[in-house]
C-alpha cells in the first residue's frame, strides 16, 4: 500500500482555495498525518524539508511526520521554537534562517509548519522571505490554525508596538489537517480556537452561526460528527473570501471581526495570559456592541454573540487598562489608514460590514469597568 493511500481512506473529498497559479487543496481527515509526507512531495517535490514546530507537538506529532517525509524521500531537519505568541520575533525568524542555511535549504525546500497559529504566521514568514521565498505547507495542530490561521497566506511577527506588524502575503502549497493531532489540545485551547468559528457564523453565515449555538458542548467535546462539519464550514468560508479577496483591500477585511479590540487586548497582556481566540470573543462582543450603538445591528446582536461565546467558555469582559493605553495601541493597528481603522461591524447575524473610525471613535469611553456580565454556562 502506499504511502498516499490511507489519506484517500480517511480524508473527504479536498476543499480548494482558488487563486489561480497559487491555488491550494485543503485536505481534512482523521489520523492521516502518516500520509501528509506523500501529499507534500505532490506540491512540492525536494531533497530537502524543513518542519517548524513547538516542544508538546513535536514530542507528540514531529516523528510521525518525519517518518513520513522520510518515506515520501525527503532528507528532514525539524526546528523547534519556545511555544507562545512571543515566538513570533526577529529572533526565532533569525535562528530558522540559520538553521535553514547550515541544512542546505535551497528555493525547492519546503518549509513546514506543524503547529498552532503561532507556528505557521513564523514559519510561514521564513519560508516568505528566505531567498525571497520557499514552498510553505500547513499541517495545523489546533482548532484556531485549522478554522482560520493555516488558510489564506497572510503570515507575520510581532514587534514590541504591536501584532502582526511585519508580514507578507504568502500562500502556502498545501494545507493538510488531521482532526486527531486535537485530541491532546487542553480545554482551553479548544475554546480559544473556537473563537474563530463563532467569527465565520457571525460575519457571513447566520445558518452556521445557528447551528453552532445548538452545539457548543459537542464542539468541546470535539465531537466529530459536529466539529468535522464545523471546521469544513468555516475553511469553505474562508476559502471563499481569500478568493474574492486575497490582499485584504475589500472583503477579506471583514475576516478581522473581533480582532482590532482583540489586538490591543493581547498587546497590553504582553502576549501572555490571553489567549488569542479569548481576545477575538472579547472584540467580538464588543464589537457587536458597537454595531448596534451605531446603528448598525439590531438590538441584541451583542447579547447573542456574547452567549455563545460564553458557552464555549470563551471570556467576554474587557479586561481592566486604562482607556489611554487602549487608545494607544490602536493607534499602531495595522489595519490603520490615515489614522482610521476599517473597524468590522455587523448589520446581522450572517452579515457585516466596515466602519471607518479612528481610535477615539472606536472607543469613545472607558471600558474594562466590568459592564460586561459573566453569563452562567
Amino acid at each position: 500500500m502506499s504511502a498516499s493511500t490511507p489519506a484517500r481512506v480517511r480524508t473527504a473529498r479536498p476543499l480548494r482555495v482558488d487563486l489561480g497559479e497559487r491555488s491550494y487543496p485543503i485536505h481534512i481527515g482523521v489520523d492521516t498525518l502518516d500520509a501528509a509526507g506523500a501529499a507534500i512531495a505532490r506540491c512540492a517535490p525536494s531533497t530537502r524539508a524543513v518542519v517548524v514546530t513547538v516542544p508538546g507537538v513535536g514530542r507528540r506529532y514531529g516523528a510521525k511526520l518525519q517518518r513520513s517525509l522520510q518515506r515520501a524521500g525527503y532528507r528532514v531537519r525539524r526546528i523547534v521554537v519556545p511555544d507562545g505568541d512571543a515566538s513570533k520575533s526577529l529572533r526565532q525568524l533569525r535562528a530558522i534562517w540559520d538553521e535553514m542555511i547550515d541544512f542546505g535549504a535551497d528555493r525547492q525546500t519546503p518549509v513546514v509548519a506543524l503547529g498552532g497559529g503561532m507556528v505557521g504566521d513564523l514559519a510561514g514568514f521564513a519560508a516568505a522571505s528566505f531567498l525571497r521565498g520557499v514552498p510553505f505547507v500547513q499541517v495545523p495542530t489546533t482548532i484556531l490554525a485549522m478554522a482560520d490561521a493555516s488558510i489564506g497566506g497572510k503570515v507575520a511577527i510581532n514587534l514590541a508596538q504591536g501584532k502582526n506588524l511585519v508580514g507578507a502575503f504568502h500562500q502556502p502549497r498545501l494545507v493538510w489537517m488531521d482532526i486527531g493531532t486535537l485530541r491532546s489540545l487542553p480545554a482551553r485551547q479548544r475554546a480559544s480556537g473556537l473563537a474563530e468559528v463563532v467569527k465565520h457564523g457571525a460575519i457571513w453565515d447566520a445558518a452556521y452561526f445557528a447551528g453552532l449555538e445548538r452545539a457548543p458542548a459537542a464542539l468541546l467535546d470535539l465531537e466529530p460528527s459536529v466539529l468535522i462539519p464545523a471546521l469544513r464550514r468555516s475553511c469553505e468560508i474562508k476559502a471563499q473570501v481569500v478568493s474574492r479577496d486575497e490582499r485584504e483591500s475589500g472583503v477579506r477585511k471583514l475576516l478581522n471581526f473581533g480582532h482590532t479590540l482583540g489586538h490591543a487586548v493581547e498587546k497590553l497582556g504582553r502576549y501572555r495570559g490571553v489567549m488569542h481566540g479569548e481576545a477575538v470573543s472579547i472584540g467580538m462582543r464588543f464589537a457587536a456592541e458597537r454595531s448596534e450603538s451605531l446603528g448598525r445591528a439590531p438590538a441584541g446582536t451583542a447579547e447573542r454573540i456574547a452567549a455563545l461565546c460564553e458557552r464555549l467558555a470563551l471570556p467576554t469582559q474587557i479586561p481592566d487598562h486604562p482607556r489611554s493605553a487602549y487608545l494607544s495601541a490602536l493607534g499602531v493597528d495595522k489595519k490603520m489608514s490615515d489614522s482610521r481603522i476599517d473597524f468590522v461591524v455587523l448589520r446581522r447575524i450572517g452579515s457585516a460590514t466596515t466602519v471607518s473610525l479612528t481610535p477615539r471613535e472606536i472607543l469613545p469611553r472607558k471600558v474594562g469597568s466590568g459592564r460586561n456580565r459573566k453569563r452562567k454556562g
